[in-house]
């Protein structure tokens, strides 16, 4: 049995912590502009950066879907079943990753 209230906690957490990183994400990601008096080289690792920023902000914006939707169905009597083989999820799985619907087997 799972501890709705203790995954409505996480959930919210979660939430609020993606969300600052989605902000932390976005201002690393901002365009490289050409008038920056840096050299080839650095702006070369600037573009560089800021695809790698840009990629962890489509990851983070992923998860907070995700997030979202636990979030939002936490009401549903299946959740806390995986959604690929039926069994259920522990609840420490539950609380590192509330995002994931899938038990640790099925998520491989």
């Amino acid at each position: 049995m799972i501890d709705k209230a203790l995954l409505a906690e996480k959930l919210t957490e979660q939430i609020e912590l993606t969300e600052k990183k989605i902000l932390g994400f976005e201002e690393m990601s901002a365009p490289v502009t050409p008038d920056d008096a840096i050299g080839r080289v650095s702006r070369m690792d600037a573009i560089n950066n800021k695809a790698v920023q840009e990629a962890a902000l489509d990851k983070a914006r992923e998860k907070l879907t995700k997030l979202k939707v636990m979030q939002a169905n936490l009401d549903d009597p299946k959740i806390g079943l995986c959604k690929r083989c039926g069994r259920p999820i522990p609840m420490a799985r539950l609380v590192l990753m509330p995002e994931s619907p899938f038990c640790v087997r099925c998520s491989r």
